[in-house]
């Protein structure tokens, strides 16, 4: 992957529009061995054609066998490194709903859960609740006082909130309190540096628990909480300086919009209830104003968690046919992929590559690949790849780098 000195060099602030759209959780897995995945289930004419008249491959997001976060795996997708850029999943959710992270905050993403009379846990996700009533839960946690810091929490989407506490000497090293299964119990803030503010922070964090824990005992379905992606302000370089990009996010889910600010571009407005096709029009409103949008789409990677396999083929189809409404606009480059895998056999984020394809008409030498699935990107021109080259290449084609060298 290209350094971002090397960036700085070269990008060029004319050129073509880019468009990035990222399908959450894109990659599947069969239900059968000799089976079909989610996308190549899925009827996708238009994802189909672009991919029979584009540049096809696979992305590695973080490496071999690697199951990425969210948050790692779109600072990959936008060119950072995510082995150097390390940012935790707490600084992306505040900052996505607009909660300022300084250099004296910490942050943390929280899931509301359900857990039985035993405290172990039985819903990791308190049955999605809906976000209002997430909110009517957060209420109930907002008198809840900490010796020496300023303690802020605000309801996110559905289940998940945001968490940040505001005070000297804290630290970011604390691990997930979420034990990312079902039976066990929440797990106590624990250090994952043995420093001074490292152990005070984890302290004062048990006891937030601890007080919460007694003003949930009687919510259902949400009547406890896990914490995870504890982190700072990571002071990333920015779209712009690096690129020489005006960069804009249309998304629905904050963490998305989090990761987009913390790079430098602008969020347009979107209503959480946007569907596809209402993002790409979005699109279309700002089109003039921008030189590069990222279009997120968050429900492929939601079914896929569910294990609904027929669910994650149709968030599929319903891109697919919103699809003429974003190539109306003619982007010089469209590059279509996710993050992760996620496959709804699996339930989860896997380590398996993502399919991916780049289509710029201009530019581009078509391959033969004839649809847009996991093994027909396995023939493709791109080959696998690292998810932190796609922006070079995105860059390549839009003609917004100049030449290395005489």
């Amino acid at each position: 992957m290209a350094s971002f000195d090397l960036m700085r060099r070269l990008a060029k602030k004319q050129g073509g529009k880019i468009v990035m759209l990222v399908m959450d959780g894109l990659g599947g897995l069969p239900l059968e061995v000799d089976g079909l995945t989610e996308l190549e289930e899925a009827t996708t004419p238009n994802l189909d054609r672009l991919a029979r008249e584009g540049s096809n491959g696979l992305t590695i997001p973080i490496a071999r066998g690697i199951e990425p976060g969210s948050g790692p795996a779109h600072l990959a997708l936008f060119g950072y490194d995510p082995l150097v850029y390390d940012i935790g999943r707490g600084v992306l959710e505040a900052i996505g709903i607009g909660m300022e992270v300084g250099p004296d905050d910490i942050a943390a993403r929280g899931n509301f859960c359900t857990v039985d009379d035993n405290g172990l846990i039985t819903d990791r996700r308190a049955g999605r609740i809906p976000t209002e009533q997430a909110a009517e839960v957060v209420d109930a946690l907002r008198d809840i006082r900490l010796p020496g810091v300023e303690l802020t929490i605000q309801e996110v989407k559905e289940h998940r909130f945001a968490l940040r506490l505001r005070g000297k000497g804290l630290s970011s090293q604390i691990l997930d309190t979420d034990p990312q299964v079902v039976g066990a119990a929440p797990l106590p803030a624990q250090v994952s540096a043995n420093t001074t503010e490292a152990q005070h922070t984890a302290g004062l964090v048990n006891q937030f628990i601890e007080q919460a824990r007694e003003r949930l005992k009687n919510q259902r379905p949400a009547n406890m909480l896990t914490l995870r992606g504890f982190s700072g302000d990571p002071a990333l370089p920015q779209f712009q300086d690096v690129y020489k990009l005006k960069a804009a996010c249309v998304a629905v889910y904050p963490m998305y919009k989090g990761v987009s600010r913390l790079v430098g571009m602008d969020v347009i407005e979107t209503d959480p209830h946007d569907e596809p096709l209402d993002e790409f029009n979005h699109i279309a409103e700002a089109w003039d104003d921008y030189d590069f949008f990222f279009c997120h789409i968050k429900y492929t990677d939601s079914r896929g968690e569910d294990g609904s396999f027929d669910a994650k083929t149709a968030v599929i189809e319903q891109v697919d046919a919103a699809l003429p409404a974003l190539l109306d606009l003619q982007p010089d480059v469209l590059v279509i992929t996710g993050d992760h895998s996620t496959p709804a056999r699996l339930k989860s984020h896997s380590w398996h590559p993502v399919p991916a394809l780049i289509w710029a008409p201009a530019t581009h030498m078509p391959d033969r690949v004839t649809g847009f699935g996991e093994r027909e990107c396995m023939t493709g021109a791109l080959g696998q790849f690292p998810a932190a080259e796609l922006m070079v290449l995105a860059l390549a084609h839009a003609r917004r780098l100049d030449r290395y060298g005489a």
